[in-house]
């Protein structure tokens, strides 16, 4: 049922957001620290357990797929609230989690492009592909 895929994804919000302040409270800082990304994080692992165990039905899916739709804009509403000036004036730790973040994502770069097989290239176009192009 789409009622499920919709709870799971708000049961993962919620807590997203909780650790999200409880981070922000462990760092001094007044705000909640990466809760939405933290929801999204905790969703897609749990959708795909879910998936891998066979229950997680096509419906429910559903309910996850219409929010997903809705994600972005969601954050950058959610994000647009943060008083990112007062977080950045009140101390390195933003621009130290930034750059952090940067860091740690140029790293990955590697990893994750040696994940899986290595695919085959398509093949060229034909004189009718080319036409249509």
């Amino acid at each position: 049922m789409v009622i499920y895929g919709v709870a799971a994804l708000a049961l993962c919000m919620l807590v997203g957001t909780l650790v999200g302040e409880l981070l922000g409270v462990a760092v001094g800082v007044d705000a909640n620290v990466g809760g939405v990304g933290f929801a999204m994080i905790m969703l897609v692992l749990v959708t795909s357990w879910l998936r891998s165990k066979g229950r997680f039905p096509a419906a429910s899916e559903q309910g996850v797929l219409f929010w997903s739709a809705m994600y972005i804009p969601i954050v950058i509403a959610m994000a647009s609230t943060q008083n990112v000036v007062k977080a950045v004036t009140g101390g390195p730790m933003a621009i130290l989690a930034g750059l952090a973040a940067l860091v740690a994502g140029g790293a990955l770069v590697p990893v994750l492009t040696r994940i899986g097989k290595p695919a085959q290239p398509l093949a060229p176009l034909t004189a009718e592909e080319k036409q249509e192009a």
